[in-house]
């Protein structure tokens, strides 16, 4: 989830959960271009390729690469099991939405990307017939029958980063994204280190009481997310950043609830290896000096 922070990023991760470098991110973001590879690779060799990239998607050219190979595959897509469809745009949406840990900020093209990465979570979604037959009359009722977690899990990271940029979107949306967070942890919550349990955590702790917020049932996800997955650094991250800090009506920082725990949570990650999270990790670390810095300036 995008924080303030990069500007004070995160995923937050998780405001980016709310809320390219170049012309190259921008083309990649704009267009659905097939690379010339696609008509000389089957879909099986295009999936090798981008899985490879995408263990290196730490690298900004690798990330290009796993986006340019799994949009390669769309236009065969139709012709896949379901549950390789599935996989193929959940990656698409998990790639669009780490895409925008690459700029300086909260940009009008990271929103492009979270724009794009929704899409192609929804996308995955309605490849449940139960879900595409009742998204639009009963969104709650549409998503209890969902039982993809990444689906569930990037579609919400996605369309929660653009209340940033659209709080008026936010407070008419907020409920959907938090019916999306709460089903997938009753579908695998220690998927992709517990993030669900990351999110709604954040979520449930920058909303007001009136759209649905819980400060104290907010840090209970935050702490169950490190209690699933310690090695995972954004859970410590998120912690920090959502119960250390306080915020507005706003979502923004406007001062600090607990300076213990801040600095124990992200020195923590600071003197961890990055271990079996490559991507996520690494973005912890940079997160963490970002808001030691943010606590820094807060000092009285």
């Amino acid at each position: 989830m995008k924080h303030e922070m990069k500007g004070l990023r995160a995923r937050p991760r998780v405001e980016r959960t709310f809320f390219l470098l170049g012309l190259a991110l921008i083309m990649v973001a704009g267009s659905l271009r097939i690379p010339v590879f696609a008509d000389v690779a089957s879909p099986t060799e295009l999936l090798v390729g981008a899985d490879n990239a995408f263990a290196e998607r730490f690298i900004i050219e690798r990330m290009e690469a796993a986006i340019s190979r799994y949009e390669a595959v769309l236009p065969c897509l139709d012709t896949l099991s379901v549950q390789s469809q599935a996989f193929v745009l959940n990656r698409l949406s998990q790639c669009y939405y780490e895409l925008t840990t690459f700029s300086e900020g909260n940009t009008p093209e990271d929103r492009g990307l979270f724009e794009r990465g929704k899409d192609y979570g929804l996308r995955s979604l309605r490849l449940n017939p139960d879900f595409a037959r009742w998204e639009k009359d009963d969104f709650v009722a549409a998503v209890s029958y969902v039982t993809d977690p990444g689906a569930l899990l990037w579609t919400a990271n996605n369309w929660g980063a653009i209340f940033g940029y659209d709080p008026l979107q936010g407070m008419v949306n907020v409920g959907k994204v938090k019916v999306m967070y709460e089903r997938e942890i009753e579908v695998g919550e220690s998927y992709w280190g517990a993030s669900a349990h990351n999110a709604l955590g954040a979520l449930l702790v920058t909303t007001p009481d009136l759209l649905g917020g819980d400060l104290e049932g907010g840090r209970e996800h935050l702490e169950r997310a490190i209690e699933l997955a310690p090695g995972y650094l954004e859970n410590h991250v998120v912690y920090a950043q959502y119960w250390g800090f306080t915020y507005d009506l706003f979502g923004k920082v406007n001062g600090i609830r607990d300076r213990a725990l801040i600095e124990r949570e992200l020195n923590f990650v600071l003197a961890t290896p990055i271990g079996n999270w490559p991507f996520w990790n690494r973005e912890a670390k940079k997160e963490a000096q970002i808001l030691l810095a943010k606590e820094r300036e807060l000092l009285p």
